[in-house]
């Protein structure tokens, strides 16, 4: 089996979390694990739930019921639970005095929270919200930087049995209205401001602008984090303490829900049509992040998870109520990574000593243009596990990653599910050898395959990524429009979840993706993925990051576009480019045009978003540009020069 690049020790397999399951049911390897969490999944949903010791306030009578379609699952019947009693209550008192979270904002100030002061901000927060009328089923808008009374907000809501919406810190009145107007949220709690790259976010202004636009709003809750000067609405502005502080409060006591009661609706943007709220209910959550926070990134007691991440992107709230669950310490971070210099991220590791790190491809190509020297200064060793989500790896930066944050020690879970999920179809274990830019294989309880267009299993090739079995994260339909979520993921082939990505099972059983299948390029009948082409361009030692398209073309039927950033000192060499393109991926797929830029589009969780290159490239109307952190970035993308006329 050739390029693998780590392998886990005898030790390490014997100390992690999954080989205590493992332990308990008989199995003694990789293979068999994963044949057996897919091969009677109500079998291992159960044991997951004993393994990871949950809580039930009423105890489920059977995991599962597909009597109306597997779309439409119901799981863990009967059962009665919250997501609260197991990432809070379960540890008081025993790890009561225990950090439940660390916060540091950009400008380097600096709080913690235990898990006993978290849980009593939370239940006096419960309190305030039940005082305000707020009651099981109401939803509440969470529009908050990345604060420890952020996260106090999200477990009061959950606890009382309201629904959590997290909206993107980043976003505009416009897409923040729609998404609350869309759900009726009665409350939104925001912040007077936030830092991002040294300047103050007004997100009290976009809050104000929305909340205008919010029919069932009556009441918007503000975090002073900043201090900066703020337009007040008397009749529906509360500051923060004012907002808990009303009265005596009350024993927190955490409703105990359904299994399958809403807890989050989580919006996400598709490539057509307006934002689709997904649905995730407390017994959902509860299994699918706990598996993966537990067996996937071997989370435990004494470890310090850092995502880079906001609480409206999925990964935020995972994070909270994955490391919480196992009792641990999360890491929240306001700002860019890189600022003020180059070193930030790298000096919050060492001075927290932070054991998780989870970060994105496109993250890693920013903070390794400024070379080894920010990495060199600073004491990683506390690192026992990196991560990694949201688009496809290049080889070069994934061995960066590996070699110079994880000193070639450290495995890279690089996961992939989505929003939809709120987890993973394809995630690596800490006890299996990994080859560069590999997923590794399905996530545990995930019956994952590859198909061709006719819907056969493929291997060595690359084509489309489904699921044949239903998992209990799954959405619960789209908020509002339950036909839509049948047409996007229900209708490609019968019973089968169809996810939109290119995937590739190699010789050796190593799984990988290669970019969204609705971003695939049809080039003189030949179908590439933009990731292949970044990837080849990526590779090349003048490229920094890089973004392809496809544009329509006479003769081709697609035409590819690609643009670039260099390294510095680099000359733009766009001969070079093309001809290193034709000679990994053949002739067929020669860009017809190369264009060098200072930056890309990208959103706060760094991924490029081609949709707004292709489209002003295009010359067509730009949309949504809401989650856009640098919008500025499209006024270098030219606009498609026209054929010039032929003279008569």
């Amino acid at each position: 089996m050739g390029n693998v690049v780590w392998s886990p020790s005898k030790t390490l397999i014997k100390k992690s979390n999954i080989y205590r399951l493992m332990q308990r049911h008989q199995i003694d390897s990789y293979a068999e694990l994963i044949t057996w969490s897919i091969s009677d999944i109500s079998r291992f949903w159960n044991a997951v739930m004993v393994d990871l010791d949950i809580q039930w306030d009423t105890p489920y009578e059977d995991v599962l019921d597909s009597s109306d379609g597997k779309p439409w699952t119901k799981w863990f019947i009967g059962g009665r639970t919250n997501i609260v009693t197991n990432c809070l209550d379960r540890h008081i008192p025993s790890r009561s005095n225990e950090t439940a979270l660390i916060w540091e904002g950009e400008d380097q100030d600096i709080r913690t929270a235990t898990y006993l002061e978290l849980n009593q901000e939370v239940c006096r927060l419960a309190d305030a919200l039940q005082k305000e009328g707020i009651m099981k089923g109401d939803t509440v808008g969470i529009y908050m930087p990345m604060t420890i009374e952020m996260v106090a907000v999200f477990y009061a809501s959950l606890k009382i049995g309201a629904i959590c919406i997290p909206i993107f810190s980043g976003f505009a009145a416009g897409p923040l209205a729609a998404r609350l107007r869309h759900a009726e949220a009665k409350i939104l709690f925001t912040a007077d401001g936030t830092l991002r790259r040294g300047k103050i976010i007004e997100i009290k202004r976009s809050a104000d602008e929305a909340a205008d636009h919010i029919p069932s709003l009556r009441r918007v809750v503000v975090l002073p984090r900043l201090g900066n000067k703020i337009a007040w609405n008397t009749s529906r502005d509360s500051w923060y303490r004012d907002f808990i502080d009303q009265g005596p409060t009350k024993k927190g006591v955490t409703l105990p829900v359904d299994a399958e009661t809403p807890a989050l609706i989580l919006y996400t943007s598709g490539t057509t049509g307006p934002p689709k709220g997904c649905v995730h209910s407390h017994g959902g959550c509860i299994s699918q992040i706990g598996k993966e926070l537990a067996y996937h990134f071997d989370v435990k007691p004494s470890d310090r998870f850092f995502w880079l991440t906001d609480i409206g992107w999925m990964m935020g709230p995972w994070m909270l109520i994955g490391v919480h669950m196992q009792g641990g310490t999360a890491f929240l971070y306001e700002g860019a990574p890189n600022h003020p210099k180059p070193d930030r991220l790298w000096e919050m590791i060492d001075r927290h000593q932070i054991t998780h790190l989870g970060i994105s491809p496109t993250a890693i190509r920013v903070l390794m243009r400024a070379d080894d020297k920010p990495v060199t200064r600073h004491d990683l060793s506390s690192l026992r596990i990196l991560g990694s989500t949201g688009e496809p790896w290049d080889d070069e930066s994934y061995l960066w990653f590996f070699e110079k944050i994880g000193n070639k020690q450290l495995p890279i879970i690089n996961i992939s599910g989505g929003t939809e999920i709120i987890g993973c179809f394809l995630a690596p274990l800490p006890i299996t050898a990994l080859k560069p830019s590999t997923l590794r294989g399905p996530g545990l309880g995930m019956d994952i395959d590859v198909f061709d267009d006719a819907g056969n299993p493929v291997r060595g090739k690359t084509g489309h990524l489904v699921c044949k079995q239903p998992a209990p994260s799954m959405t619960r339909g789209f908020w509002k429009d339950r036909e839509r979520y049948l047409s996007t993921y229900w209708s490609r082939w019968p019973n089968t979840w169809f996810h939109g990505d290119w995937a590739r099972v190699d010789q050796d059983g190593y799984w990988f993706l290669h970019g969204r299948s609705d971003d695939t390029m049809n080039v003189a009948g030949r179908r590439v993925g933009p990731a292949e082409i970044e990837s080849v361009l990526i590779s090349h030692p003048s490229v920094s990051e890089a973004a392809a398209i496809g544009v329509p073309d006479a003769l081709k039927g697609t035409a590819i576009i690609c643009f670039v950033i260099l390294k510095p000192d680099y000359p733009p060499d766009t001969i070079g480019l093309k001809s290193e393109i034709v000679r990994v991926m053949g002739k067929t797929f020669r860009p017809n045009a190369i264009n060098f830029v200072s930056q890309l589009p990208k959103t706060r969780s760094a991924k490029i978003v081609r949709r707004l290159i292709r489209a002003k490239y295009l010359g067509k109307p730009l949309g949504d540009l809401a989650s856009i952190e640098n919008p500025a970035a499209l006024e270098e993308i030219p606009v498609r020069p026209r054929p010039s006329s032929k003279p008569r």
